[in-house]
């Protein structure tokens, strides 16, 4: 019989952007990083942990959120540019269905758009009352994720020690 003892991995999902907020101006293209964030990644990763959570999955994981993207997630005005974010696409998508009604295949593509931006903007505002943050905390609450953060710059600090 071998001894030896056993060995274990985590894998840890790290949710980082730099700082993108641009108060002077509405229209800042590096804005729409962490809006894209949120819809290609924070809001599924909720919806996602909500319904392990509601089949009775058990299951448990780590995430570290990064300080700037907390003070992002955190800002009122960004909440409200990633609404207009959502209304804009929602309204393009809306033109997109009519113009592109002779298309099958396009057509189902713009349908797509129309759904998932409005589903985003139904949980962004009516599930989570705009406050991502919150929602992790639910999870982290009910014990199936562990929120763990790292520096501003996310440098991991064991490869930064130095003697």
């Amino acid at each position: 019989m071998n001894n030896q003892e056993k060995g274990y991995v985590s894998f840890v999902l790290h949710a980082h952007l730099p700082f993108v907020h641009h108060p002077e101006s509405e229209n800042y293209l590096e804005e729409e990083w962490l809006f894209e964030a949120i819809s290609e990644t924070y809001l599924p990763l909720l919806t996602n942990f909500k319904k392990l959570v509601d089949e009775g999955v058990a299951f448990r994981i780590t995430m570290s959120m990064t300080p700037p993207l907390l003070n992002m997630l955190d800002n009122k005005l960004l909440q409200r540019r990633y609404v207009k974010y959502l209304r804009k696409h929602i309204e393009l998508s809306k033109k997109e269905i009519k113009r592109t009604a002779s298309d099958k295949r396009l057509n189902e593509l713009s349908y797509y758009y129309f759904n998932r931006y409005s589903n985003d903007l139904h949980v962004f505002k009516e599930i989570y009352n705009c406050n991502l943050i919150e929602g992790f905390k639910h999870f982290q609450d009910i014990g199936v994720l562990e929120i763990i953060t790292c520096g501003a710059t996310h440098g991991y600090f064991p490869i930064l020690y130095i003697n």
